[in-house]
């Protein structure tokens, strides 16, 4: 079977990174936090977003094949390792498409009824329904994937996104009334109120994903060169769009009032009507729509290609190896559907929607931040283990700089990883107790299945040699009868 490569530029790389982490959708749950957010967002820049984005840059430039963050943390660690770093990448995704399709949800049903954005029945049903309609977009190749992705970026993201930004400051010109204020009592972080430290888990959620083109490596030509740059470009335009994304939404709206699901639209409709323009509700839920179907299109492809150079050497049985003529893994794209589909009921058991979200979002979280807890290790391993292996690009500082790039993420990683176990005031999850037994009890759950498959897989192994070593003593056993 041959498949076509090079199926992307660096533009292409570039929107599929923007599309993947910059989402209009994240932007609700960080305008909760006022202008503080500017703080916390710039901490989750530090200590986040751009130690992520240099030490994928090297991996990327480095070990530029086909698997990402398998190939990085199995070299690196070995192959069961590996194999769990990819796992915890493709099993978040699965418990995050719920959050973002419930906005696409959110913003349809916001224009066909505001109501609607908090009918559970209806959200799963739509979520349910784009799933599957995108998975079968994925279905046709790479290089269908990838003229959606951009054509959902530039149009479902980049546009709608500038168009808020540029709402709010025409919002702050005209002197109208602002529900935050900018002075550095307000900026600053109200450190006796723990419970705004939770805000790191929607904002560092918000920048998770930036690694997530280097899975392309076969689909570009010259990877080393291309992913270092892309990665600089799309940094550099996921920061300043959210920070100014979630401060217009946070100066128009009161957070008591901001629906998780359906906080955009609320926002748009606040602009509009104060100069009369609601009759773009309809052209901005298109945009919208757009924007969160092309984020899905850009995970759903991504991880699976990882998981499945993982399943290819060796980690999961042959049926999970299973291609079709566009190269794309069925069994995993549909196996994926179909859990989403299940998962996406929990929108129908918790006591609010945005209950829900935020239980799914502050779950994906943990299971991303120890992935790239894992990929900071990695990267410090590599340095020191094969120094040797050509890297374009280079962490500047030497092991030093490498070193202290890594531990500036870990430490914005298991601080995320903490407070995530801590829901934020006003979101209604239910028992706070039954809330963290579940997130405990998921985590446990979730991280497990990578090694329940290796101790089968070496119980297989064992029975195999067993079973070689008496046909061996067999076959002497006749070889002497016979002479």
């Amino acid at each position: 079977m041959t498949i076509k490569r090079h199926a992307l530029t660096v533009f292409s790389l570039t929107m599929i990174t923007v599309g993947s982490v910059d989402s209009i959708r994240n932007l609700p749950a960080t305008a909760l936090f006022g202008s503080q957010l500017i703080f916390f967002f710039t901490f989750g820049a530090l200590f986040f977003l751009i130690p992520a984005a240099l030490v994928s840059a090297e991996l990327a430039s480095g070990w530029a094949k086909q698997g990402g963050i398998y190939i990085w943390v199995k070299e690196a660690f070995g192959k069961q390792i590996g194999f769990f770093a990819i796992w915890l990448q493709w099993i978040e995704n699965v418990i995050w498409y719920p959050t973002i399709l419930s906005f696409v949800a959110g913003t349809i049903g916001y224009l066909i009824n505001p109501a609607l954005a908090s009918n559970p029945y209806f959200l799963w049903s739509v979520i349910v329904l784009a799933f599957w309609g995108v998975t079968f977009v994925n279905l046709r190749g790479m290089r269908s994937s990838a003229l959606f992705s951009n054509i959902c970026t530039i149009f479902g993201l980049l546009f709608p996104m500038t168009f808020i930004i540029t709402l709010g400051a025409l919002w702050i010109g005209d002197a109208n009334p602002m529900q935050i204020k900018f002075d550095v009592n307000s900026m600053l972080p109200h450190l006796q109120d723990h419970s705004i430290w939770v805000s790191l888990t929607a904002i560092m959620l918000s920048f998770c994903g930036v690694e997530i083109a280097t899975v392309h490596a076969n689909d570009i030509a010259n990877p080393q060169h291309a992913f270092p740059k892309a990665l600089i470009y799309s940094v550099l335009i996921i920061l300043s769009t959210l920070i100014l994304g979630s401060l217009a939404i946070a100066i128009v709206l009161p957070p008591n009032d901001i629906n998780l699901v359906a906080g955009i639209m609320q926002a748009f409709d606040a602009f509009f009507g104060r100069w009369q323009l609601t009759w773009l509700m309809p052209l901005v839920a298109l945009m919208l729509v757009m924007g969160g179907l092309g984020g899905v299109s850009n995970w759903i492809i991504a991880p699976t290609k990882g998981l499945l150079v993982a399943a290819l050497d060796g980690n999961l049985p042959p049926v999970f190896q299973t291609a079709n003529q566009h190269g794309a893994p069925v069994i995993m794209l549909v196996g994926q559907a179909v859990i989403v589909t299940v998962l996406s009921t929990l929108f129908l058991f918790m006591p609010s929607v945005n209950g829900s979200y935020w239980l799914l979002t502050a779950m994906a979280a943990q299971l991303y931040m120890l992935m790239y807890l894992l990929m900071f290790f990695a990267a410090i391993k590599l340095r020191l283990s094969e120094p040797d292996v050509p890297r374009v690009f280079h962490i500047p500082g030497g092991f030093v700089g490498l070193l202290f790039v890594a531990i500036v993420g870990i430490i914005g990683t298991t601080v995320t990883l903490a407070v995530s176990f801590i829901p934020p005031n006003g979101i209604n999850v239910g028992n706070l107790v039954h809330y963290e037994l579940i997130l405990i009890f998921g985590l446990v759950f979730l991280c497990s299945p990578p090694f329940v498959a290796g101790i089968l897989q070496k119980r297989q192994q064992k029975k195999n040699d067993k079973d070689r070593e008496l046909t061996t003593i067999w076959a002497r056993i006749v070889r002497v009868i016979i002479t």
